[in-house]
């Protein structure tokens, strides 16, 4: 690393830069390939980082390749054999309809002579949006919506998505039947729980339609009563765990948040630094994770430490205001109003995806002198929050991270450093 603790803000940044690379698919995917690469094989795939896969595994397959993946608007990346379609997120729009009716029809008709090779990473629930028979994409655009402002963490969005899918919770490698099916996912999950990944479109899918409307009442959600409908036909459930249909299948983890905040971890000590590694499986309220955070960052500079606190994860933001901002920008100006302008302690939190929330940066950085840059061009922190505008307070501090789409993705990155 060129940047050491002394320069904080140079130091959180290149730590960041590590967390993505340790992520990236050209460097994590074409070790984990069959040995035999010289057969033809069909590609699908969806995600943020799908692209950036596809020209991975194109690198380093000199046999037939054919097939299209699905990628949100602004992150396709060159290829010369694989389709690059892009699609919304994470809201679907009637592009990722028409993606995933092609993603279908790509494997339809195929043999147990064929090979699929499924390339997925975070988005791509949202980018392989086919409607359940029963129901429109206007329903699943409702619902969604709903479900982003409610506070739910992802597993219990994705069942909902899953039971309103033809194509999630495992109903895409049921259509693959006979042909081989080999995944490879990048997890931006809490737990890295396949079935999650994207809605699991390729695995056994452990929830079930009673889930879906379970969260759906939890979460005060106003489904039309033809989605409830819907939930309560047979035909809503997806392949569980042990269904043959999914005999033929096999899935490969390419990148988790866990490797990739160890690599930032090993960075942080390899400059002296000493590191609290709090997991990267943190779920829960952004703000009050940002809040929590901060009182442990206070507690260690009290006692003199001089150390890096590390976690991943996915947070929540119930939405209850007006203002812009994503769960990291959220998770920092919480931290801010707790540290209250506290020397020495110095953080940074954004997504590896590159995009917090649907804003057009990464995350911000929070620097001891924040709260009276803020005071000084008359904003209220506290006011700001209540009004979930973590991305305008940023913004006017010109402290946004804007990186553009990194094309992977293995969750959050949060960082504070508490310097002496």
């Amino acid at each position: 690393m060129r940047a050491g603790p002394d320069a904080p803000r140079d130091f959180l940044t290149e730590l960041f830069h590590v967390t993505v690379a340790a992520a990236d698919p050209h460097i994590t995917l074409p070790p984990l390939l069959p040995p035999r690469r010289d057969r033809p094989a069909v590609v699908i795939g969806a995600g943020k980082a799908a692209a950036a896969m596809a020209a991975g595994l194109e690198q380093h397959w000199p046999g037939e390749l054919r097939g299209l993946v699905a990628v949100p608007y602004g992150h396709a990346e060159p290829c010369a054999r694989i389709a690059v379609v892009e699609a919304a997120h994470p809201v679907p729009d009637d592009q990722g309809e028409v993606v995933a009716r092609r993603v279908l029809d790509a494997v339809g008709g195929l043999t147990t002579h064929d090979l699929v090779i499924c390339l997925l990473s975070g988005g791509g629930s949202s980018l392989l949006a086919l409607p359940a028979p029963a129901l429109s994409l206007a329903d699943k655009q409702a619902i969604g919506r709903q479900l982003l402002r409610s506070g739910a963490p992802i597993d219990e969005i994705n069942c909902v998505r899953k039971h309103l899918s033809a194509i999630k919770g495992g109903r895409l490698a049921a259509a693959c039947r006979p042909a081989q099916l080999i995944t490879y996912a990048i997890s931006d999950v809490p737990g890295d729980d396949p079935s999650v990944i994207a809605s699991g479109p390729t695995v056994a899918d452990p929830t079930t339609a009673a889930d879906a409307l379970a969260v759906i009442e939890r979460r005060g959600i106003d489904a039309p009563p033809h989605v409830l409908d819907w939930l309560h036909d047979p035909d809503a459930e997806t392949p569980g765990p042990g269904d043959p249909a999914l005999e033929h299948a096999a899935f490969h983890l390419v990148a988790t948040p866990d490797g990739a905040l160890r690599a930032a971890a090993a960075a942080a000590e390899s400059a002296g630094i000493e590191v609290t590694y709090l997991g990267d499986d943190i779920q829960g309220e952004a703000r009050e994770i940002g809040a929590a955070q901060a009182a442990r960052a206070l507690e260690l500079h009290a006692a003199g430490r001089r150390c890096l606190l590390l976690s991943g994860g996915e947070t929540t933001v119930t939405v209850r205001g007006g203002g812009r901002g994503g769960r990291n920008t959220e998770f920092l100006l919480a931290a801010a109003v707790a540290l209250d302008g506290a020397p020495g302690i110095h953080a940074m939190a954004a997504d590896t995806d590159g995009i917090d929330g649907a804003g057009d940066n990464a995350g911000a950085l929070l620097a001891p002198d924040s709260l009276a840059r803020a005071h000084a061009a008359g904003l209220d922190a506290g006011a700001l929050l209540e009004d979930n505008n973590g991305h305008g307070f940023f913004d006017a501090l010109d402290d946004l991270v804007v990186t553009g789409p990194t094309r992977t993705n293995v969750n959050d990155f949060r960082a504070l450093l508490v310097l002496p």
